[in-house]
């Protein structure tokens, strides 16, 4: 298996999800200019370990035809190149590795709240793939999307990482064509905390606009807590028939603590709508 450093990586259990996941990835893949790496991970630590070496070698070639023909219908239907990668080890492990050896420009994974396979990436363990990938992580959720990416949600806070965030957007609204829908949430009333919101958030649609891409914004007075905040987001988001949230997962202050962990969580688990996470490079 040859890739090169343009690519994207997707987890693949044959499952609908993965199949949602990778059809929702071509455009992000034509925008990045990217081959799509197809991966499937067998967990050498299940029941795998318990069989012989020929039941062992005869399940992967199983593996093999079928990721074969599957990255041979996706090819077709996506005119991209798409390469085929089976792993043994533990998921999510295995995904992380593979991701910065191969550095992936993305990885895009489906997600259910039920337990199975994607549970294992976005459940008990919460977001560590999330959190410890070197490249935005792009979860999606639910039976149907949006062809393209007409309107992207941008959630803001006041951390400097917000530029970071700020650029993807703007890529991806320059590429599909977007408008970028600009959002800050607060449960205080404090007019100096909610004045320094809403400068920020004025700040950043003129940046937007400046290059070139429509922004809307809007400012949402919440309940405090990580539920009641998500759902607000979510709700705007559902309403306005968005495409893609991006969010941060992590920030280095403690003046807006709601993209920490247990909301981006809650976003992720809760959100029918494709959510790309970017952890913050120093």
């Amino acid at each position: 298996m040859e890739t090169r450093n343009n690519n994207i990586l997707i987890p693949v259990d044959f499952g609908e999800q993965s199949m949602i996941a990778i059809d929702q990835s071509y455009n992000i893949a034509r925008m990045a200019n990217a081959e799509i790496n197809l991966l499937h991970v067998v967990d050498n630590g299940s029941l795998f370990s318990f069989i012989s070496k020929k039941e062992q070698d005869d399940v992967i070639e199983r593996i093999s035809k079928k990721l074969t023909d599957l990255a041979q219908e996706v090819s077709k239907k996506s005119g991209l190149k798409v390469n085929t990668i089976i792993e043994k080890g533990k998921l999510m492990d295995v995904i992380l590795e593979l991701s910065e050896k191969l550095k992936s420009e993305f990885i895009i994974v489906g997600t259910k709240t039920t337990q199975d396979f994607v549970d294992r990436i976005v459940g008990s363990n919460a977001l560590r793939m999330i959190r410890e990938a070197k490249c935005p992580v792009i979860t999606i959720k639910g039976n149907s999307h949006n062809e393209g990416c007409k309107k992207i949600v941008l959630p803001l806070d006041l951390t400097k990482e917000t530029r970071q965030k700020v650029a993807y957007a703007v890529h991806f609204a320059k590429y599909f064509g977007s408008t970028v829908h600009a959002v800050t949430m607060s449960s205080s009333h404090d007019n100096y905390f909610v004045n320094r919101l809403k400068l920020q958030l004025t700040q950043v649609s003129d940046f937007i606009q400046k290059e070139g891409v429509e922004c809307k914004t809007q400012f949402l007075f919440t309940e405090s807590g990580n539920s009641e905040m998500a759902k607000a987001l979510l709700d705007y988001s559902t309403n306005i028939d968005a495409d893609l949230i991006i969010i941060m997962t992590q920030q280095e202050t403690d003046v807006i603590k709601y993209f920490i962990g247990s909301l981006a969580k809650e976003i992720i688990h809760n959100s029918t709508i494709p959510v790309m996470s970017i952890v913050p490079k120093k």
